[in-house]
């Protein structure tokens, strides 16, 4: 008879996010409840990395090895299943953690994560390939800008956001020149650096992506359509938006999404589940707004949605990358 494998879900971080991992924690621990999985929710909080029981109550990881002690007998893991929104989860921290300690993960690798995780690094870099971005601006602390200066590089409206984090905490949709100085200290305060971009006015639509040693499947697209100015914190976690999987575009509009998609994943070197999103402009041209290489996997979430649309079952598809992290790491 074969051992279970014991998998940690990796949730938590040091940024707003953490909320949102989780509740993705919480919902890939239900996606696998029929896996045949031993599954602990794994959480890291700066100083203070714990074992959530499901009764509540935690116990501390060693963080020598990533294990934990659980009624006198020391538990280890096969595999990490990275679910953490922000630092240390989505920037390559923790998976150079992971590297060093030998423990197989289901995310992208170090540079990957880094790489996407800094949205005006990223955006330079696929912009190099020939992907469409929009304009943009970063700033750091130090940099001193003017509101003339941004409306004359990127216009108005732009969108004032943090260069380093997601789930729309911090962002700002600026309509009018002194909007632009709050904003950038709204942003400030989510992150160490900060990204103004061009508002580009078009369909707003997400498409997921996953691969293994044995397929790389592009998942249906998701149309977008908030009830608010943009799809911000409310739009995604409090069902303020309409979701239409699958969107609603032309089959040729269609294959060209999803073959950026697959392009982009591949350029940049992704592993797991990844998700990207676009606004599709005038003249159906696609553009990058974010690379997600942790996505948000609640119930509600746009990657539980777009799985089953493709004929799939959620949990065999974790399963399937966790199965081949795994097998990546003894070749």
């Amino acid at each position: 008879m074969s051992v279970k494998k014991t998998i940690a879900i990796v949730a938590g971080g040091e940024q707003s996010e953490v909320v949102v991992s989780i509740k993705s924690a919480k919902g890939i621990f239900s996606f696998l409840e029929d896996s045949g999985y031993n599954r602990y929710i794994a959480v890291i909080e700066k100083d203070n990395w714990h074992v959530l029981l499901e009764d509540d109550s935690t116990l501390p990881i060693d963080k020598n090895d990533f294990s934990f002690v659980l009624n006198g007998q020391k538990i280890t893991f096969d595999c990490a299943y990275i679910t953490i929104h922000g630092i240390p989860g989505e920037d390559g921290r923790l998976q150079g953690y992971f590297e060093m300690i030998g423990m197989p993960y289901t995310s992208c690798n170090v540079l990957a994560s880094a790489i996407t995780y800094n949205k005006y690094v990223c955006n330079t870099y696929l912009k190099s390939f020939g992907v469409n971005v929009a304009p943009s601006i970063r700033l750091r602390k130090d940099d001193v800008i003017t509101a003339d200066q941004v409306v004359e590089k990127v216009g108005l409206p732009c969108f004032v956001k943090p260069n380093l984090g997601g789930s729309s905490f911090g962002v700002t949709k600026v309509k009018a020149a002194e909007e632009v100085e709050p904003a950038i200290a709204k942003a400030f305060a989510e992150a160490q650096e900060v990204i103004i971009e061009s508002f580009m006015q078009g369909t707003e639509i997400t498409n997921g992506i996953f691969s293994t040693s044995k397929r790389q499947v592009v998942l249906p697209i998701t149309e977008v359509v908030p009830a608010n100015e943009f799809f911000d914190f409310a739009a995604k976690y409090k069902g303020e938006s309409q979701e239409i999987t699958p969107a609603r575009l032309s089959a040729k509009l269609t294959s060209k999404v999803q073959k950026t998609t697959s392009f982009i994943y591949n350029t940049l070197g992704c592993n797991g589940i990844v998700r990207i999103d676009y606004i599709i402009t005038k003249g159906d041209r696609i553009n990058l707004l974010e690379v997600n290489t942790t996505p948000g996997m609640t119930p509600t979430s746009f990657i539980p949605q777009q799985i089953p649309h493709a004929g799939l079952v959620i949990g065999e598809v974790i399963s399937e990358i966790i199965e081949d992290a795994i097998a990546r790491k003894k070749a």
